[in-house]
């Protein structure tokens, strides 16, 4: 124990775990299951396979499948594509309030949680990666290339409880528009095809999007840069309701919650020397717009 807070060093990357039994987590709520079951109905009644209705409300098939098995929150486009094409009772869009998550941590690797559930209340955020796109800022297609690339090999059902969890977290950036959410990432990052041609250029439309607002930047650390402040890797900086600073850094099946203040205050000043380097917010999209339209 390190000032108050658990330090944890065991476990696998990116913060989403492979499944284990010891991870397992209680089921989704009651509410998350009813919503789910009511959606599967209404899809039924109007004739839609879920392949079909997966097309025709712009999500995966396994998104349409996760809502209405309970696994995942239905987000406000699904619920309002989904009224639209199942004869805009309301039924979907009045009950989707009274949905509740659950526990949150299903999908998520136990040595990472600790940091998820502090992100959830945090009044800022700042997060640096040379590795791959942030979990919070991926496309599904990403992260979905990035679990099935991963070794040992997943199960599908851990794959979909992994994706769900990552796409669950990225609700942050739409539900706290007043939390600033800072994102430093290199360029030979938006530059790898993971998943082929289609998949980096939906993962760049969705970086362009989810950074539009103003509470969410993005800078690009260019790769002919000369000066750089993090050549030691990753790391993610947060601050608490009570003004404390902490910080998190992740490795190959490890992760590490950083509390000593002296360390973290390094690592804050690593950071704040590397977004002088970094293009700035408006440079960044101009990059990858520029990246968008070579593929």
């Amino acid at each position: 124990m390190t000032g108050g807070i658990d330090i944890m060093t065991d476990g696998g990357g990116d913060g989403e775990s492979a499944g284990g039994e010891q991870d397992r987590e209680p089921d989704p709520s009651d509410s998350l299951r009813t919503f789910g079951a009511v959606a599967q109905a209404l899809r039924e009644h109007a004739g839609y396979s879920r392949a079909e209705f997966a097309e025709l409300v712009r999500y995966s098939k396994h998104t349409v499948a996760s809502v209405e098995l309970g696994r995942r929150l239905a987000d406000e486009a699904y619920v309002e594509r989904s009224e639209e094409l199942l004869g805009n009772t309301g039924a979907l869009r009045k009950s989707s309030k009274y949905v509740t998550r659950g526990r949150g941590d299903v999908g998520l690797a136990a040595w990472f949680r600790q940091w998820a559930r502090l992100e959830r209340v945090t009044v800022s955020l700042y997060t640096y990666e040379c590795r791959l796109v942030p979990g919070l800022l991926q496309s599904e297609g990403y992260a979905r290339a990035l679990f099935e690339n991963r070794l040992p090999l997943l199960t599908e059902e851990q794959t979909e409880a992994q994706i769900e969890a990552r796409l669950e977290r990225q609700r942050m950036l739409h539900d706290r528009p007043t939390v600033p959410f800072h994102f430093i990432v290199e360029e030979s990052v938006f530059r790898r095809r993971l998943g082929g041609r289609d998949v980096l250029r939906g993962q760049l439309d969705l970086l362009l999007e989810l950074t539009a607002p103003p509470n969410v930047m993005l800078q690009v650390m260019p790769t002919e840069t000369e000066f750089h402040a993090c050549m030691d890797g990753p790391v993610r900086l947060l601050e608490t309701l009570e003004g404390r600073r902490l910080a998190y850094s992740e490795g190959q099946e490890n992760g590490r919650l950083i509390s000593d203040r002296k360390e973290v205050r390094l690592l804050q000043q690593r950071y704040d020397t590397l977004r002088s380097q970094a293009l700035n917010p408006q440079d960044s999209r101009g990059l990858l717009e520029r990246l968008r339209g070579e593929l």
